[in-house]
């Protein structure tokens, strides 16, 4: 897990190395790879990020509190597994999203998916352990790897946002494609992370034509 004095250093040294990043580090800041409040444990927080897959902010956060509700503490794998699967359709989760969960709860109680020892793990590793669970794909890996894990050399080229706010800030006549979109990133290793932060950032300021 990166420290703040450790992502202050990392944008310290990508604005030295670029003037765009400087402006973005000037006009927006240190990126934030934290989410605000207490960390969740991995378990609790990889089966938030299925509730709220495809869904509006305020109905993914209705049906999450209600998937929470139905425990006492945070999930664990063995207590979702100890749970009919209505009851988990029961608070909303549609059926593929229900069915994610257990598989996670699954792999985790199996060993396929390594959580007590994931921070140990490579970028690399925890994105082919990930995916291995239904309904989880790169997006959603990267996502745990850049704000659960810290990881500060994560490089989402899948994100339309990350292309889109990539094309702003440096001024391209198109929105690059994934795969040209990894080799633009090569010069910001290994802070690629917040390069991506701030690509959100630039895709948040596009006004439509």
């Amino acid at each position: 897990m990166a420290t703040r004095a450790k992502v202050e250093a990392a944008a310290r040294e990508l604005a030295r190395r670029d003037p765009v990043l400087k402006r973005m580090l000037r006009d927006h800041g240190v990126p934030e790879l934290h989410r605000r409040g207490p960390r969740r444990p991995h378990f609790a927080e990889l089966a938030r990020m299925i509730c709220y897959q495809q869904l509006a902010g305020r109905a993914a956060a209705a049906i999450h509190g209600r998937f929470e509700a139905l425990f006492d503490g945070s999930p664990t794998a063995e207590a979702v597994l100890a749970l009919p699967f209505e009851t988990l359709r029961g608070v909303g989760l549609s059926n593929a999203k229900a069915m994610s969960i257990r598989d996670l709860a699954t792999k985790v109680e199996e060993g396929q998916v390594e959580l007590d020892r994931v921070a140990r793990l490579s970028d690399d590793k925890v994105v082919s352990e990930l995916v291995l669970v239904r309904g989880i794909g790169e997006w959603t890996a990267h996502m745990f790897l850049m704000f659960q894990l810290g990881r500060l050399d994560i490089w989402p080229v899948l994100d339309f946002g990350v292309r889109s706010g990539f094309a702003h800030m440096y001024g391209l006549a198109e929105m690059p494609t994934p795969k040209p979109l990894v080799a633009l990133g090569d010069p910001f290793r290994p802070y690629r992370s917040l390069v991506a932060w701030w690509c959100w950032r630039a895709a948040d300021t596009v006004t439509p034509d």
